[in-house]
């Protein structure tokens, strides 16, 4: 099922996706929201990002092809790195470069988000899957000058807009078994791999995160980029598609690059 948050005649509304249409709910799916009239198209309301997450965990460099462009060596537990929930935009909204002032280099990274359906606290890797909604395309854009240049990862990744979410949740897809994401901008393919190929996979984060931290519904974990990342420009679109979910699609725009 893909549930997604939608604006409709004013108001923010949840509903479930299927061909084309949108069937709006009377609720969340985090407390069991049910149908609710009668269908809309899908053109005739507004995506918005399918979640409003207290945190947002994220980690670093869990593709080999990833670390070995970035010239990071093998970790022996997961890099986690956080994201404020101010990142997050939804479908067709723009990622905003900051001022060249501040950066003059910003990529893209495609990854699989997993998004928490209840409270998760002290879970086990076999208990893990319970825990979770669905998954959903997401953009951990990232400031690499300063990425590289700061004592720590929060101000590169850290931007408004740097956590493109999107379109939907999916609720019937199983990464474990390996699906290909790619990220394409302007058309032209520049990352394309599998969540096969992560290191540390989603049941051995969920355990570990939730060792530290109580994850609450609509929390996101983002579990890593593939390699192939590059530079991003004003006026690019950024395509990230993931077998079985969708595609996410973001702008690029300036800010006041002085």
């Amino acid at each position: 099922m893909k549930y997604a948050r939608v604006e409709v005649d004013g108001t923010t509304r949840w509903g479930t996706v299927r061909d084309g249409a949108v069937q709006l709910l009377d609720g969340s799916p985090y407390d069991g929201g049910q149908p609710d009239g009668p269908e809309r198209p899908l053109g005739g309301v507004r995506l918005l990002a399918p979640v409003t997450p207290s945190k947002i965990f994220c980690l670093g460099r869990n593709y080999a092809a990833h670390r070995s462009e970035m010239g990071y060596p093998h970790d022996d537990a997961p890099s986690v790195f956080m994201k404020g929930p101010s990142t997050v935009i939804g479908p067709g909204e723009n990622i905003v470069l900051p001022p060249l002032s501040m950066s003059t280099h910003v990529e893209h990274e495609a990854e699989l988000a997993i998004v928490i359906g209840k409270p998760a606290r002290f879970v086990s890797a076999a208990e893990a899957t319970d825990y979770i909604l669905g998954y959903t395309c997401a953009n951990d854009v990232s400031a690499r000058d300063l990425q590289r240049g700061d004592p720590q990862l929060t101000r590169g990744k850290g931007f408004d807009t740097f956590c493109p979410v999107g379109p939907w949740i999916e609720t019937e897809l199983d990464p474990m078994a390996g699906v290909r994401l790619r990220c394409s901008v302007n058309g032209t393919l520049r990352q394309d791999g599998s969540t096969a190929d992560m290191t540390y996979g989603i049941p051995l984060l969920i355990e570990y995160l939730t060792g530290f931290a109580t994850l609450y519904p609509g929390d996101l974990i983002l579990t890593g980029s593939p390699g192939g990342t590059e530079p991003l420009h004003h006026g690019d679109q950024i395509d990230i598609e993931i077998d079985g979910i969708g595609t996410l699609t973001n702008g690029v725009v300036n800010s006041d690059r002085s």
